[in-house]
């Protein structure tokens, strides 16, 4: 709608500039009511992420937890096999027809054994394995239910401050879609680039006692000339911002 507007209006080079200035005076404003939510928004989306990590983890370790006792039935039931394979052996002792026959058996029956040996072994291993990861998790849910008390403190003091500046906002948004109207999206995309790159988002300046109100460096006198005649768009040649005329001066 706004690029429609523009594009039917010929609006001049002094009226677009000094829609920046107005939308950058609008754009001021809403960066000092979002200055009131301080380092809300980046510490609830670090509690987020956070939360998210521990919540990967619990799922990884749950994971773990699960491998190692299908791994405990594994085992178990190689213990039960070996247990019939050597009652079977046994029975075969009682039927051997030589000495030869029987110390076979023998060491079939004492194969068995160590395997079951073994796989005792593995069950202990598995037993503290899982121990230790059941307190990993223990841990880990613990943490996360902390974070998750502080995340809901923070996103209801952020929605208050949000709730209340609601309405402001929305007004000075709508006063900036306005003043975007005169601005074609060559200027927008400059401006939004400059806003960006500033520590203190201002993008577009006055000069002030013949200096650049961004970085304060002085401006030379055409330059100024320049400026106060809004012919063409003139830029700080220090900080790159948009200079305009100070109406007060």
């Amino acid at each position: 709608m706004a690029q429609k507007k523009t594009s039917e209006v010929d609006y001049s080079m002094q009226e677009k500039i000094m829609a920046l200035y107005e939308l950058q005076k609008i754009d001021s404003q809403i960066d000092e009511i979002n200055k009131v939510k301080g380092e809300l928004p980046l510490e609830v989306q670090d509690l987020e992420d956070e939360i998210e990590g521990l919540n990967t983890r619990i799922e990884n370790i749950n994971g773990e937890v699960e491998e190692f006792n299908s791994l405990t039935k594994q085992r178990k039931r190689e213990i039960d096999q070996a247990k019939i394979q050597i009652s079977h052996y046994k029975e075969q002792q009682n039927n051997v027809r030589n000495n030869r026959e029987f110390d076979a058996i023998t060491k079939e029956i004492e194969y068995q054994e160590l395997e079951i040996e073994l796989a005792e072994k593995r069950l202990k291993e598995y037993s503290v394995a899982i121990k230790n990861k059941k307190a990993q998790l223990e841990s880990a849910e613990a943490v996360v239910a902390d974070r998750a008390m502080d995340l809901a403190a923070k996103k209801s003091e952020l929605e208050s401050i949000e709730a209340e500046t609601a309405d402001q906002v929305a007004a000075l948004e709508a006063k900036a879609e306005k003043a975007k109207v005169k601005i074609d999206e060559r200027l927008l995309t400059a401006y939004n680039r400059i806003r960006r790159s500033v520590r203190n988002g201002l993008a577009v300046v006055t000069v002030k006692r013949d200096a650049c109100g961004g970085c304060y460096n002085r401006i030379p006198p055409q330059r100024q000339v320049d400026v106060r005649q809004g012919k063409k768009l003139i830029v700080c040649e220090y900080c790159g911002r948009i200079l305009v005329a100070d109406n007060e001066e």
